[in-house]
């Protein structure tokens, strides 16, 4: 196996090429560093990534790579170093200049404005002159033409805020590609799309690379990696660590590499032993604002010391079954914890109420839901427990002293970095703010652990402590319900699992005697067994 390890200052490196004739060079970076105040993001970076490849760059949350890519596509100024596009030395000095060279960018959080259409997005900051209906015109023939040869398919008219996740980020594609992008980054672009948007995804990415187009993949799921890079690069703590062949390493080789040992890719843990219910749910129907039924009269059942796993694709009700039982959403039906009920009817079904009956909530949305991204690490860590005794110095006032305290040691129990609970929530990475919801909830000790998606966007190593922090919260006899779009966390952390269609319960299986073709069936609203629960109306 060729590998290549950095150590020291670095040389360029390229990506192993085929024996035949290797492409020449789309992109080189040398000596690229780049601080934030004491926090050294990059130092001293080289990269080289070949024409018409598929190049992977992972490393854990905090590594350095989205502000490595950042400073190729113009957000940041490098504070040293030099990039190449195409073997000619450039000045990235903004997003403009990184367009003009033909690089394009898809974030993790897209940047389309959601009351626009998808033709004004595409057009917005590329108009042709001061008319707009030439310029729209223009990019409705061209709009079309890329979404026929790119197996891009989406309505031009549409309005962002109308389309799903997996379509904003076609969206995003086809604005790089109209400004006629040759370079196309992408920062972590499954973490947000269903199993299926990102199998669409992948063989986007074939296509783009078969028209000779380059493309940077940013994603800490090794088996993406895997699956549809030609090259790898490695990240820790700001530096490059290694560039590898992905035909000629493994994801337990590049977990190591990632983390600096060796990390534990399967979830150890023994047999539940359940106990008492904790969480019955009977008959509960959820209507949305819209008037919309989200949730048909379902039943479930959680028990102490047991992971209960919903599956299912984005949109069929997980998310309001979760809103209900956190108390931010009305329903109708039954929903007893500890063999109390619940208040469903909005007066009392409040996150303070549901906290007070011993649940704790880490939703599926950090951004909108599990922080507010203009407040401190420190002040995030108290949201919802901030009237708790601990935290007081008196009936008026809080100790900010203690909280700060306590929250530096929740922080650094969950690895969180940068290590600095004053920081704005907003200046962690992904990964990083989702360290700091769960070491809030999951610390809390609490009877019944909601928990939503809880490792998108985490990087490997992150993903294995989360895992045993959950598994150790199920040991002590503790009931879980897990919603996740990852069918490999399901089957991996559930004790019984349970799936969703259409805001059905379409039935529940063991993970030891199903597999994911049999989940995706019931995904999809088809069940051959006998054992479903609720399937009427699927």
């Amino acid at each position: 196996m060729v590998i290549t390890i950095h150590e020291g200052r670095q040389t360029p490196a390229a990506p192993i090429a085929p024996t035949t004739s290797p492409a020449p060079l789309a992109i080189e970076l040398r000596g690229i560093s780049k601080a934030f105040g004491p926090v050294q993001a990059n130092k001293d970076i080289c990269i080289s990534v070949r024409k018409g490849t598929i190049h992977g760059i992972i490393g854990e949350n905090g590594a350095g790579k989205s502000t490595l890519m950042s400073i190729l596509y113009g957000f940041y100024k490098a504070d040293s170093g030099t990039v190449l596009i195409n073997g000619q030395e450039v000045q990235i000095t903004d997003s403009q200049a990184a367009i003009a060279a033909g690089i394009g960018m898809v974030f993790q959080h897209f940047k389309l404005v959601e009351n626009f259409s998808v033709l004004e997005n595409v057009v917005l900051g590329a108009e042709d002159g001061g008319l707009l209906k030439p310029s729209l015109s223009k990019a409705r023939k061209l709009l079309k033409q890329l979404s026929d040869e790119y197996e891009l398919s989406v309505d031009p008219d549409a309005l962002i805020e109308d389309l799903s996740v997996g379509h904003q980020q076609r969206v995003e594609i086809l604005k790089a590609l109209y400004r006629q992008a040759d370079i196309l980054i992408l920062d972590e672009p499954t973490g947000v799309l269903t199993p299926a948007e990102a199998d669409h995804l992948f063989r986007i990415l074939e296509g783009l690379k078969a028209q000779g187009k380059t493309i940077i993949l940013i994603t800490h799921k090794l088996r993406e990696i895997m699956n549809v890079t030609d090259s790898v690069s490695v990240m820790r703590r700001g530096e490059m660590t290694a560039t590898v062949s992905t035909a000629e390493t493994s994801p337990e080789q590049l977990a190591e590499l990632m983390v600096g040992r060796k990390v534990l890719l399967e979830v150890d843990k023994t047999p539940a032993t359940p106990g008492v219910s904790i969480l019955e749910v009977e008959n509960l129907t959820v209507v949305d604002s819209h008037g919309v039924t989200r949730v048909k009269g379902i039943d479930l059942t959680v028990c102490a010391g047991e992971i209960l796993g919903i599956a299912g694709v984005a949109g069929n009700g997980q998310t309001e079954l979760l809103e209900v039982l956190g108390g931010y959403q009305t329903g109708t039906g039954v929903i007893r914890v500890n063999g109390q009920d619940l208040d469903l009817t909005g007066k009392a079904s409040d996150g303070q109420s549901r906290r007070a009956h011993g649940i704790a909530h880490v939703p599926e949305d950090r951004h909108d839901e599990g922080l507010i991204l203009n407040f401190a690490a420190w002040e995030n860590i108290v949201f919802g427990y901030h009237h708790d005794p601990e935290y007081q110095k008196n009936a008026w006032i809080m100790d900010n002293a203690k909280i700060k305290k306590i929250a530096h040691e929740k922080m650094e129990r969950f690895d969180t970095r940068p290590l600095n609970e004053k920081l704005e929530a907003k200046s962690f990475s992904g990964g990083n703010q989702q360290k700091i919801v769960l070491a809030r909830e999951i610390e809390r000790n609490p009877d019944l652990l909601l928990i939503g998606q809880p490792t998108r966007g985490v990087d490997i190593g992150a993903i294995e402590f989360i895992h045993q922090q959950i598994v150790a919260l199920r040991d002590q006899g503790k009931a879980i319900l897990l919603v996740s779009v990852e069918l490999d966390e399901i089957m991996a952390l559930s004790d019984r699992i349970a799936v969703m269609f259409d805001g059905n319960i379409m039935g529940e299986r063991l993970p030891t005697k199903t597999n994911e073709q049999e989940l995706g069936m019931l995904m999809a609203g088809i069940n051959n067994g006998a054992d479903a629960k609720q399937s009427e109306g699927a």
